[in-house]
């Protein structure tokens, strides 16, 4: 099965960092669509917390070439798949609507700190 990646932020290859660039630039890109989150700018970098009743954040689907990629975003995201507790992001899947009106269930990285006010 593919692994399908919803990008909203940093990690969408025309606008990588450089420490991330070179992953990202492995990235497929599939479709165009939205999610409903809450968006937050923290700064250097969006972060993004699923909620049914915000509004739609677009982004764009990418396809994941392999695992190697997908552990380099998780490094990066400061994802720990054994410690999600302390991540600062965590990868989690959820349903993006895309352009052409279909669902599709894909990863995305929700911010996992609290905010500060």
């Amino acid at each position: 099965m593919p692994t399908l990646l919803f990008i909203y932020g940093t990690l969408h290859p025309d606008r990588a960092p450089v420490e991330i660039a070179s992953a990202a630039r492995r990235l497929q890109l599939r479709a165009r669509g939205t999610i409903r989150a809450r968006l937050y700018n923290l700064g250097a970098y969006p972060g993004a917390i699923l909620d049914d009743a915000a509004p739609e954040i677009p982004g764009e689907v990418f396809l994941v070439p392999d695992d190697a990629t997908l552990a380099a975003l998780d490094a990066y995201e400061d994802f720990r798949p054994d410690d999600p507790t302390s991540s600062l992001f965590l990868r989690t899947k959820a349903a993006v609507t895309l352009d052409d009106g279909s669902s599709q269930l894909c990863w995305v990285y929700v911010y996992n700190q609290p905010l500060l006010r």
